[in-house]
């Protein structure tokens, strides 16, 4: 919860969001998380010491381990999850498409986000300079507050 508010609250994401269009700004917070989902799996190797196939295949490994401890809903998400590879996918533009268009079937009202990842397309360059510049600044967040809380493996 820390890291969400950190993250709503911090300029450059808040640049992010004005760089979507008017008639889709009201989804704009889910477009920006997955537009730079889509950057960290790209530059994941500048951010961490394990590649982010072995550190999926790691995660997966727990999330297929703990499956039953989910409720029924998280549970298919989590085969999906695991199955389809979403962490390494989102390396790809077009798995954020697909992303987002899903996203956009399991909302109840009418939204914008069906094609949304266009506007990334669209701005790529811009979107990327704001997410390196914007991940430094949550990863000094996340590391203080895991020394604060006496995690100091916390974040790596």
């Amino acid at each position: 919860r820390r890291i969400d508010s950190f993250t709503d609250s911090h300029p450059v994401v808040t640049s992010s969001r004005n760089r979507v269009s008017a008639g889709r700004r009201r989804f704009a917070g889910i477009m920006i998380d997955m537009f730079y989902d889509h950057f960290l799996a790209k530059y994941w190797d500048e951010f961490h010491y394990q590649t982010l196939s072995a550190f999926s295949s790691d995660f997966y490994q727990v999330l297929t381990r703990r499956r039953a401890e989910l409720p029924a809903r998280a549970q298919r998400t989590a085969r999906y999850m695991v199955d389809l590879d979403w962490l390494g996918s989102y390396a790809r533009v077009e798995s954020v498409h697909t992303a987002l268009n899903r996203m956009s079937q399991r909302l109840r009202r009418t939204n914008a986000l069906v094609d949304s990842a266009e506007e990334l397309r669209d701005t790529y360059a811009d979107f990327e300079r704001d997410f390196r510049s914007f991940l430094p600044d949550v990863i000094d967040f996340a590391q203080s507050g895991a020394r604060r809380l006496s995690f100091p493996h916390a974040v790596s």
